[in-house]
């Protein structure tokens, strides 16, 4: 029987109509079925806020504008959205076997790195790296992160003498939240760490106490499940990496003629670069994705005219911009160099190779995303003296390719670097130095505005020397006639460290020695950031050193540039020292993290209990049958399948009747069941009990990292049998809303493991 047609108050949003199949028309309203279609009319009273004409019980207003559900089902399929949406939907799925083979691989190349690129740490016993401070490094006032305690205040280091000898021993003493640590100096040598923060103020929020370390250990544990997840996020892009394909480009005479014809004696480093690339290309059939670190290198073809080489830069004409994009559609040239204008969308490759990127911090995040987009067809080759935190990172990890040239040519001079305080007195004399040896200088600002009035001192206090302006808002043919040499720059605060260490490498690239002056403002006007920046730059003054400076720089830039806000956060829990320190722990055992999942179809879930639907229920949909049927199909294929059929059930035919929750839930427990590894559940009085492969380790961190300590507190391990022992034995129902409950917050650690 139809619906007698409700009122519709004057609504803000208009109506949405949708047409399902043929049925009596009614209205929904806030996703509650009207009463009339229930033989017993539920006592219900509700203000009509939202009014949607439908024909069938179908909910068409999209899930954001409707209100939030709070039931565990709804819950549940929040988190597991939240989830997928951060992986990259482009990843593929590996079978055990097949992973077990990339495994490795990732586990040697992340050794491979750490070997060739933390050389300069003292490695530990078991292989790793040690981020451990050295406490007489440390400065009054610092902060320091002890392993065990936690979060303290570094205070000095002095001589006692202790009640069991009668000899003075050095001890350190940390300041804490309730009271004062004193640390005998070898036993804070091993377990002392700076306390670094990834922002502006290294300021920790609260001190660690000393007589409650519970505060300190979940501090540890978040910051461990949160190295978890980034481990495992980067071995499943590694691994699709690994999965790509192009076949090995067969060795040729010809290449060994052009290494041949360099024109300089190689350093030990690059010989090794010229290898590393070779074996990328010719005896790899994935695409070679290497970074190069370096101060110097080169590009020659000038004794190759067959190989056809372009330019593309705002300093050419329209006509010849033209004519090189034609010829890069057709095919005509083999080698193309520009600025990311070779990234657009009007340049058309004809057969792209090979992608080199010189410097990608000077790339913005559009050109970022494009040149990723290439990684999985084509070569690509990335330079830089400095990188960025990120790619330093990857490299630092071993999930990035990569080839450190630290040696300079026997000829080459490092640069002269002079740090000081900005006066008109000092900047005269530098000038005055570099033109009386016949040199020449170029005078760098950060920004354009107050280039005019530098450019009236210098007149005023040269009067006989040639000067120029040159910025990028000038027209090409005017900047392209400006000298462009390099001795000094001032307001040196406001470069970033790797644009202070370009712009150093202006200068100095013979076997002259250079100069660079780098003038700032009072001291006491700089941030502990621009101060760090400048320390890290006198430090580095020798050429090869980039590496080392790039590393400086994601230590006072922080983690924030490489993991986004939430890891930023985790890092904060315990330093970046510590975190890092973990992180390599973590890498080094990557594979003892692994939960191997077992077929839905074989996990059984032996709890008696088998719900009924209500008649109405079954009149209410459909085909009952065939509904049930799908069900039983998403849960079989995967987590996110059972959610999406979950939610258009419910946007369909509204909440579901509690019969129904509970079958819902049966089917999401023995999907989640499957997901861990979980192959029997059931129950015996008040214990219940599932049978899984889970190793301790990996049941120790999905644990640790669970929001209920009811259910953490209730679960043990032996051997293969996961135990709760609950307060009291349950009604069958209760029983699978509790083992519901268990299960997915158990789930919600999946994301920090490998999962095949």
């Amino acid at each position: 029987m139809a619906c007698p047609l409700l009122p519709v108050p004057d609504i803000s949003r208009p109506l949405v109509l949708k047409k399902l199949i043929s049925s009596p028309k009614l209205w929904t309203l806030l996703g509650l079925r009207c009463p009339c279609h229930f033989k017993t009319k539920p006592s219900l009273s509700f203000s009509l806020t939202k009014a949607v004409y439908t024909q069938n019980f179908s909910l068409p207003l999209s899930r954001d504008k409707m209100e939030p559900d709070q039931d565990p089902i709804s819950l549940l399929n929040e988190r597991i959205r939240r989830d997928y949406n951060k992986r990259d939907a482009s990843r593929t799925v590996m079978d055990s076997k097949e992973a077990e083979k990339y495994i490795q691989l990732v586990k040697e190349q992340q050794q491979r790195g750490l070997q060739k690129l933390k050389g300069d740490r003292q490695p530990k016993k078991n292989g790793g790296f040690s981020y451990k401070v050295d406490p007489y490094s440390l400065r009054s006032g610092d902060y320091v992160v002890h392993k065990k305690v936690g979060v303290g205040r570094f205070v000095g280091i002095k001589f006692d003498v202790p009640k069991d000898s009668p000899n003075p021993v050095e001890y350190v003493f940390i300041e804490y939240a309730d009271g004062m640590a004193k640390l005998p100096l070898t036993q804070a040598s091993r377990l002392l760490y700076r306390y670094n923060l990834p922002n502006e103020t290294k300021r920790p929020r609260t001190l660690s106490k000393l007589n409650d370390t519970t505060v300190w250990e979940r501090r540890k544990t978040k910051g461990k499940v949160a190295i978890q997840k980034m481990v495992v996020d980067l071995m499943e892009l590694y691994l699709h990496r690994l999965k790509q394909r192009r076949p090995p480009y067969p060795k040729s005479p010809s290449m060994a003629e052009f290494e041949a014809q360099f024109p300089f004696e190689p350093t030990p480093d690059q010989k090794q670069a010229f290898i590393d690339v070779g074996k990328d290309l010719t005896e790899r059939e994935t695409p070679m994705d290497r970074l190069i670190c370096g101060d110097v290198g080169f590009e020659r073809f000038s004794m190759y005219p067959e190989t056809k080489v372009g330019l593309m830069s705002r300093f050419q004409t329209k006509a010849e911009k033209e004519e090189h994009l034609h010829m890069i559609k057709n095919g005509q040239l083999d080698i193309i160099v520009g600025t990311h204008s070779l990234l657009g969308n009007r340049v058309v490759y004809n057969n792209l190779g090979l992608l080199v990127v010189d410097e990608e911090q000077r790339f913005g995040v559009k050109q970022k995303e494009k040149i990723a987009s290439f990684k999985t067809s084509v070569d690509v080759l990335t330079l830089s003296a400095t990188p960025i935190p990120r790619t330093l990172y990857l490299a630092l990890t071993g999930f990035r390719d990569a080839s450190l040239i630290s040696t300079p040519p026997p000829e080459r001079v490092p640069i002269k670097t002079h740090l000081s305080a900005y006066s008109k007195e000092n900047v005269i004399s530098a000038i005055k130095y570099e033109l009386d040896r016949g040199g020449q200088v170029f005078y760098v600002l950060p920004r354009i505005k107050g280039l005019e009035e530098v450019m009236e001192f210098l007149e005023q206090s040269f009067p006989t020397v040639e000067i120029a302006i040159a910025h990028g808002k000038q027209y090409s043919k005017q900047l392209e006639e400006t000298m462009e040499k390099f001795a000094q720059v001032q307001e040196v605060q406001q470069f970033g460290l790797a644009q202070l260490y370009q712009l150093r490498g202006r200068v100095g690239r013979a076997d002259k020695e250079a100069h660079a002056h780098l003038f700032y403002p009072d001291k006491s006007l700089l941030t502990d950031q621009a101060l760090e920046r400048l320390a890290a730059l006198e430090e580095c003054r020798e050429l090869g050193q980039g590496f080392q400076l790039a590393e400086r720089d994601m230590g006072i830039r922080g983690f924030g540039t490489i993991f986004g806000e939430q890891q930023t956060g985790d890092v904060g829990n315990v330093g970046i020292d510590l975190f890092f320190e973990m992180l390599f722990e973590s890498l080094s055992k990557v594979e003892e993290h692994r939960v191997i999942s077992v077929p839905y179809q074989s996990v059984r879930v032996d709890i008696n209990i088998n719900p009924h639907l209500p008649s109405e229920y079954i009149n209410y949909l459909e085909n009952p049958m065939e509904i049930i049927n799908e069900a039983e199909k998403a849960a079989e294929k995967e987590i996110w399948s059972l959610m999406q059929f979950t939610e258009n059930l419910r946007r369909q035919y509204g909440k579901e009747p509690y019969s129904m929750e509970l079958l819902l839930k049966k089917l999401y427990v023995r999907r989640m069941a499957a997901d861990l590894g979980i192959k029997r559940i059931y129950a015996s009085g008040k214990m219940v009990g599932m049978r899984t492969n889970m190793t301790k380790l990996v049941f120790k961190l999905i644990t640790e990292s669970m929001v209920s300590d009811v259910h953490r507190n209730s679960l043990v391990l032996e051997d293969d049998l996961i135990k709760a022992e609950l307060l009291l034995e349950l009604p069958r129902d209760q029983l699978l809303n509790w083992i519901f409950q268990c299960l997915a917050e158990l789930h919600a650690s999946l994301p920090a493991l490998i999962k095949y």
